[in-house]
């Protein structure tokens, strides 16, 4: 069992650590693997050294940050709602975090306080969609995912609204944002510890997860507390999306796209999907920051554009394989 688990594990590591070396390789200035070698000994010159510590490493890793938040969000809402369409962005998360750090932005402050202010964003889309979804009988998968489809629309309504009426000089970088912009993700390490923090506190409740993912009745049958579980994924669900916005902006797919082909690929025991989507999501969104800002470089493209890109055609073909 254990050789079962930590086998693709192993492999997505080590694909990681390659999409990593070729994004702090490639850009509108190419390194050869010398000069990278050189640069990670602490040798080299000084140019390529600020480069790749300075400029690339910290991009390369929030992209990895973010992508992992995304995927590991996505495949707890999956999860939740028994509904492979499920994702952050779908359910009306992604939009509450990106009207709390919008609002942060046209406030003036940021760091911890916009990180806050997501959380809050994204938190108050839970409580919303919970509370508009929950009927006589309790909430469905069905009612939840499409109150959540209502809200999100709604709080796209919001955003437009808010950037309707702010300033003009704010505007272009509150539209980039929107689109999903790695280009200011300078400090990657909270948002990689929390993706390790979270993985380490589900790989636990993976047991757990695999009987609810069959449905509430037969995980409360045999013993799992369901109701302060599934509140448990929300919470987390919108912790990791908030920090994924905060960091990034909004990025759509990988949440979707990543723990559905996972599941194609190594079945549904969540034990190993959950890390396998930390590990394949973070790996994605690398890659697509690197062709964000190299395919036309030294413009760059907002990563989010690349995600929709790569992530349309890659569902579509997922969906054609599970028929």
């Amino acid at each position: 069992m254990v050789a079962r688990l930590w086998q693709p594990l192993g492999l997505l590591a080590l694909i990681a650590l390659a999409a990593m070396l070729f994004s702090l390789a490639v850009g509108s200035a190419q390194l050869s693997a010398a000069q990278l070698w050189a640069v990670v000994q602490g040798q080299g010159d000084a140019l390529a050294r600020t480069m790749v510590i300075e400029l690339r490493l910290p991009r390369a890793l929030s992209a990895f940050a973010v992508g992992g938040l995304l995927a590991v969000a996505g495949a707890l809402m999956q999860v939740l709602l028994r509904n492979p369409l499920a994702d952050p962005y779908v359910l009306g998360l992604s939009g509450g975090a990106s009207i709390g750090a919008l609002a942060a932005m046209l406030a003036g402050v940021g760091g911890v306080l916009m990180s806050g202010s997501a959380f809050i964003g994204a938190l108050l889309s839970t409580f919303l969609v919970f509370g508009l979804a929950h009927g006589s009988g309790g909430w469905t998968p069905s009612r939840l995912l499409l109150t959540g489809v209502v809200v999100a629309a709604g709080w796209g309504a919001v955003i437009t609204l808010m950037l309707a009426l702010s300033p003009a000089e704010r505007l272009p970088g509150m539209l980039y944002w929107l689109m999903g912009d790695l280009s200011y993700a300078r400090a990657p390490w909270p948002p990689l510890l929390l993706l390790m923090a979270t993985c380490v506190l589900l790989i636990p409740l993976g047991r757990s997860l695999n009987v609810l993912a069959r449905g509430p009745q037969q995980a409360a049958a045999l013993g799992v507390d369901v109701r302060p579980l599934e509140w448990g994924i929300y919470i987390a669900a919108s912790l990791l999306t908030a920090a994924a916005v905060t960091t990034a902006g909004s990025i759509g797919f990988v949440g979707l796209v990543v723990p559905h082909m996972l599941r194609l690929l190594l079945g549904n025991d969540q034990r190993l999907i959950l890390p396998a989507c930390a590990l394949a999501g973070g790996t994605l969104l690398v890659l697509a920051d690197t062709l964000a800002r190299t395919m036309i470089a030294p413009e760059q493209l907002p990563v989010g554009v690349i995600t929709a890109l790569l992530g349309v055609p890659t569902f579509l073909f997922l969906l054609y394989r599970s028929r």
